[in-house]
């Protein structure tokens, strides 16, 4: 239905197409455009986008990245752009995921990689430490407490590394053992929050 209406009315199927249409804040990809799929994919606003890579600085530059329930792809691309050595998406969408491929082809980035799947699923796999986590899971899903015990039970958090995660600001929820909160914020209904995982007492802000 929604779809016929969009034919029928051009002016709202252009708003629609903007409303999907992100870019790169800063960095080597800095200005470029890219429209993610039509789906109900929700997208880390440029607002938040900018905050979370300001409170990052120099943490993202030669640094390992996963992006899980990557969607649109904007917060490891934005690392990608900012110097990222190297960033593993996951998402679940296929047709998100083939978009990203696709994306990233198109942009010669080489050192990522998209996997389309489960992100539970992945982390079941042999763990490698990463240095940088974004984690947006579905709101109302119930993933979030799962899939971060997922990845504190060893293996994929390299000593130091920082977690960002996004959920419902009226949502309670508690961090596993060792993840020290650094930053939060809001924006409308959405809470979001940067952690450090601390491997022990030498580490720190």
């Amino acid at each position: 239905m929604a779809r016929q209406q969009a034919a029928n009315h051009p002016e709202r199927h252009a708003r629609g197409a903007r409303a999907r249409e992100l870019r790169i804040i800063a960095g080597r990809w800095r200005g470029r455009r890219w429209r993610f799929p039509d789906t109900s994919l929700r997208p880390t606003p440029d607002r938040v986008r900018e905050t979370l890579f300001n409170w990052l600085q120099r943490d993202v530059a030669g640094c390992r990245c996963l992006d899980l329930f990557a969607g649109s792809g904007a917060l490891g691309l934005e690392a990608l752009s900012r110097g990222a050595a190297w960033v593993q998406f996951v998402d679940a969408d296929a047709k998100a995921a083939r978009a990203l491929d696709s994306l990233l082809h198109g942009w010669g980035a080489d050192n990522a990689s998209v996997f389309r799947g489960d992100a539970q699923d992945w982390l079941h796999g042999a763990p490698q430490p990463f240095d940088l986590v974004f984690l947006d899971p579905p709101f109302g899903g119930g993933l979030l407490t799962p899939v971060c015990a997922r990845l504190a039970a060893g293996g994929w958090l390299a000593p130091g590394a920082r977690i960002y995660i996004e959920s419902p600001k009226d949502v309670s929820w508690a961090p596993p053992p060792g993840w020290q909160a650094l930053k939060s914020g809001s924006a409308g209904a959405v809470g979001y929050h940067l952690y450090q995982f601390v491997n022990g007492p030498e580490q720190g802000q």
